[in-house]
């Protein structure tokens, strides 16, 4: 059981843990007593809470707070009459309680001081074990195109539209993921536990409200949705899809409640929760699927069951990591009309982002679809292993938006730092979207016989190795931008950016497939599309009104935000 009574100002909007009891106001001149008369004060009140916190010993704490909006320090108000400073035990909690804030930004702090060798050194310390959250996902199902592509031509090209409803459609709500993970980063650079707990727990019930749409989506509207996706040309693939659909909509729910802890943990700077729930789910999938698929022959159906599996293994580690923290990872609060519209605010724009890009890959499988069951097949082993290798430039983002924040609009604000920071950030982009687009097109064109042993699927996928690569080796550099832009707030311009990259790239898919160029067409608009994000992206980073040159980071600062 822990006590703590917080200095809040009259004007400011008190952010309520769920599992604290409700505060019990007291006069700053009352006498000692733990149960004080109750009446209005003069002065901001003290408000008296009681938290679970299973990591710390039972023990009562007054919260150490050097100031007070809008009191001067003449008026500050002495703490409880005869619980004063003066207590030797009180005064020793003060000073842990102080330490503790100092060691939560110690990390950010002396990465920016750093040199830039030193300074890469650490991201990759950092978005090394990070990578796990991000190539989790796609590498579940590039082990399902590999096991599947064994059995059936016609089941491997049932997973092209069957991933574009469960993979494509998880990227589309990593809008909760960056949303969780810049205001858990923002709450930690103002170094208010209390209001990460509450930011945490309200963003948890928006993932779950969000997961229950999608399981209901997904198990009575999931076929008609396949059926108008595919086509009637393809009708014969539609059944097999709909079942692969169905079993991994079940997990949904938990799904993205576990990527709300996730990006919670990525907030706080720690990258290892992730990488312990690659190494466990991987293994789970992996012998799922070799259980299922290869030893009883189930196909597809077991390929979706085992990646379901492994996916709730995933969550419910990553949901431990933040209990262990010392956060409640189990606490869901409705958010206020006010909360939501700030959630909004963020979320919105990195919706509209997010949505263009599943929109983009998922017309990129369409017209592919409409070319016949070898390009779709061919189509779809590559778009697998394009994913896979794609998240590895993630954790860059993931970085800017964890150590961005506290440089930009924080305590220990300074721009001049966060420029060094972007520039160690694309360095390590530059040379991780060489090795990676190298890789990438070795793995297809030296060992296609590991997805498919068809010789014309094979063809397919060799004629867009090139294409592949240039695709491919700009998306880490891109994703420290794009990080970059988000940690500074400045979602109006990503969002824009990104609707109009879509829109130019959705003509330029519909232009080259009306013309008969085929899977090369489609490819080629993708180059397009990730190098003009990144010549935007870059553009805006550079110009004089950008983020990383105002003099003063008032501009964007959260207070001043709007939805776009």
């Amino acid at each position: 059981m822990q006590i703590k009574a917080l200095n809040l100002s009259s004007s400011s909007t008190l952010l309520q843990n769920p599992n604290l009891k409700p505060s019990i106001p007291f006069k700053r001149s009352s006498p000692p007593s733990l149960a004080p008369p109750f009446h209005t004060p003069a002065l901001p009140l003290l408000n008296l809470r009681i938290s679970n916190h299973g990591s710390h010993r039972n023990r009562f704490v007054i919260g150490c707070v050097s100031g007070i909006q809008g009191i001067t320090d003449d008026e500050k108000p002495e703490i409880g009459g005869g619980i004063g400073s003066d207590d030797p035990d009180l005064s020793l909690v003060c000073e842990v309680e102080k330490e503790e804030k100092v060691i939560e930004v110690k990390k950010t702090t002396e990465l920016a001081n750093q040199s830039i060798w030193s300074q890469m050194k650490e991201i990759m310390m950092f978005s090394g074990p990070a990578t796990g959250l991000w190539i989790c996902a796609p590498l579940m199902s590039l082990i399902s195109t590999a096991v599947v592509g064994q059995g059936s031509s016609t089941e491997l090209a049932a997973l092209g539209p069957g991933t574009v409803f469960c993979d494509n459609m998880n990227l589309l709500f990593m809008f909760l993921s960056i949303a969780t993970s810049n205001m858990v980063a923002t709450s930690l650079a103002k170094r208010d536990k209390n209001e990460v707990q509450h930011r945490i727990s309200i963003l948890l019930f928006v993932g779950l409200s969000c997961g229950l749409f999608m399981l209901l989506f997904t198990q009575f509207l999931g076929s008609w949705a396949l059926t108008g996706f595919a086509g009637p040309k393809n009708a014969h693939i539609v059944p097999v899809a709909s079942k692969y659909v169905q079993i991994r909509g079940l997990s949904w729910p938990v799904v993205l409640y576990g990527l709300v802890a996730q990006s919670a943990s990525l907030g706080m700077k720690d990258s290892v929760g992730p990488l312990k729930a690659l190494v466990v789910a991987s293994a789970v999938n992996g012998i799922g699927h070799v259980v299922l698929c290869s030893w009883l022959g189930y196909g597809i159906t077991g390929a979706a069951w085992a990646t379901m599996a492994s996916q709730l293994v995933a969550a419910y580690m990553m949901i431990e990591t933040l209990n262990k923290k010392g956060y409640n990872a189990f606490a869901v609060s409705i958010p206020s009309p006010q909360e939501f519209l700030q959630i909004l605010a963020i979320a919105a724009p990195v919706f509209i982002t997010m949505f263009s890009k599943v929109a983009f890959y998922a017309l990129m499988t369409y017209y592919a679809t409409a070319m016949g069951t070898f390009t779709v097949a061919a189509h779809q082993v590559m778009i697998q292993m394009y994913g896979m290798c794609v998240v590895w430039g993630e954790p860059l983002s993931q970085t800017a938006q964890s150590f961005m924040p506290e440089l930009l609009y924080g305590v220990d604000q300074s721009i001049k730092k966060a420029q060094t920071l972007l520039k160690s950030l694309v360095i390590i982009g530059a040379i991780l979207g060489v090795i990676i687009g190298t890789v990438g097109i070795l793995v297809p064109w030296l060992l296609p016989n590991i997805f498919t042993s068809d010789l014309n699927v094979i063809q397919e996928m060799h004629r867009v190795l090139v294409l592949f690569f240039f695709a491919l080796v700009i998306t880490p550099c891109t994703h420290s931008l794009e990080g970059t832009l988000l940690a500074g707030r400045d979602l109006k311009f990503i969002s824009l950016s990104m609707s109009g990259c879509f829109s130019l790239g959705a003509l330029l898919l519909l232009l080259v497939s009306t013309r008969g160029y085929g899977l090369p067409g489609c490819w080629s608009a993708l180059v397009g599309f990730q190098w003009a994000r990144f010549f935007l992206a870059l553009r805006r980073l550079l110009s004089p009104d950008g983020l990383l040159h105002s003099k003063d980071g008032n501009e964007y600062k959260l207070e001043k935000l709007k939805a776009a």
